[in-house]
């Protein structure tokens, strides 16, 4: 039978993937109920104000709110009016860079108790292979009659509502019904629909994400072998990709973070047999960027007797989003070699940082963290300048 999809619930609705989404959903026309634990991002929501940066989903919020399409709600019970229920919950990583399905698990049976028989729940963020499979058996010993279905989310922060209604989305699912279900779920946000098994869906995922960290490894590596030949890499790079399309998809370097790049790319390497060299070396080339930058300057200056500043601690530029930013482990590393360590970012409220003019005056070195675009206009009144990303166009030697 196939399912009537007109009320939908986002399970992490409040937050950086399920809010955009939920967003797009009722756009489109789907009563949707935004089910969060975040109480503070609730009320956020529910008086217009987005809980984080994202372009133009506030103005869309504000609209929604006017209708009786878009409910913020913090009872799970929320969850059991819904034809659908989509989760945003993905698969971490511990310690010891493996998957941490039982976070994901505990999320899942969490809601086992408000799930009814017939619903369409969707796993929506990335998860580790198997975990589908994992969790349609887990389902079936709990008695939950429910049909499942696997979208990976595809989006970039800061540009989702652009991007659902662009970019084709991926769907599967384990019946006919969750797969029609989903379907006409992503129908509607008006991207093409690339249909897959869960296994190949879950892996399709995966092999973007990690792909690009693979690439911005690469790139980091050039990097430290033109500085360590005591070359400027700017040049380099510019040759490269100037009007050459062979080198066109190669990234300039800087800071691979986030919340998704690497640790999708140790679940694939947990996932893999006998293993993904490929993956870990990435890792440490990308993870091991602070510590080089830092060898490097050790070497030139007297940084013990310096002042550094860090212009920009969020993982991306025009983004508030801090997870897994490379300037922090930056900063940590700083501290034990200089004198004093500033930082800077206009997007993030933090009471110790200062604002960029101010760093500038009182640094003795600055180092581009973030390339944000406010930062374009500094004056650094000829002071040494650590500038991995090119904002400046003064060269990238360190």
């Amino acid at each position: 039978m196939a399912l009537d999809i007109q009320h939908i619930a986002v399970m992490g609705g409040a937050g950086r993937v399920g809010l955009p989404l939920g967003l797009a959903l009722a756009d489109a026309g789907f009563r949707v109920t935004l089910y969060d634990i975040d109480r503070r991002a609730l009320d956020a929501i529910a008086s217009g104000r987005l809980p984080f940066r994202e372009n133009g989903a506030e103005p869309l919020l504000r609209r929604l709110l006017t209708t009786d399409r878009l409910e913020p709600a913090a009872d799970r019970q929320s969850l059991a009016p819904a034809d659908a229920v989509i989760s945003v919950i993905g698969t971490p990583v511990d310690e010891h860079l493996n998957p941490r399905l039982n976070h994901f698990m505990e999320a899942m049976e969490s809601i086992l108790h408000v799930l009814r028989d017939g619903q369409l729940l969707v796993l929506r963020s990335t998860v580790s292979p198997g975990t589908c499979e994992h969790l349609r058996h887990a389902l079936a010993a709990a008695g939950r009659r429910v049909h499942l279905a696997f979208c990976p989310e595809r989006i970039a922060e800061g540009r989702a509502l652009d991007e659902l209604a662009k970019l084709p989305q991926i769907v599967s699912g384990f019946s006919p019904e969750a797969v029609a279900g989903a379907r006409a779920i992503f129908t509607r946000l008006g991207p093409e629909i690339i249909e897959l098994t869960p296994a190949e869906a879950e892996l399709s995922k995966l092999f973007v994400n990690v792909w690009r960290y693979l690439k911005f490894a690469v790139a980091n590596q050039f990097y430290m072998i033109a500085n360590d030949l005591g070359l400027d890499y700017e040049p380099i790079l510019r040759s490269i990709q100037y009007n050459y399309p062979r080198g066109a998809d190669l990234p300039q370097p800087g800071f691979a973070a986030g919340p998704c790049l690497f640790k999708d790319t140790m679940q694939l390497a947990a996932a893999a047999h006998p293993g993904f060299e490929l993956g870990h070396s990435a890792m440490r080339i990308n993870e091991g960027l602070p510590n080089y930058l830092v060898r490097r300057l050790a070497a030139r200056y007297p940084l013990r007797e310096m002042t550094v500043g860090i212009l920009g601690m969020t993982y991306k530029p025009e983004s508030d989003d801090t997870r897994e930013s490379l300037s922090y482990k930056l900063r940590k590393i700083l501290v034990r070699h200089a004198a004093a360590v500033l930082c800077a970012d206009p997007y993030v409220a933090d009471p110790t940082f200062v604002g960029p003019e101010e760093l500038v005056e009182r640094s003795d070195l600055v180092i581009v963290g973030t390339p944000h675009a406010a930062f374009a206009s500094l004056d650094f009144r000829g002071k040494p300048l650590v500038d991995i990303w090119g904002l400046y166009g003064r060269g990238r030697r360190v």
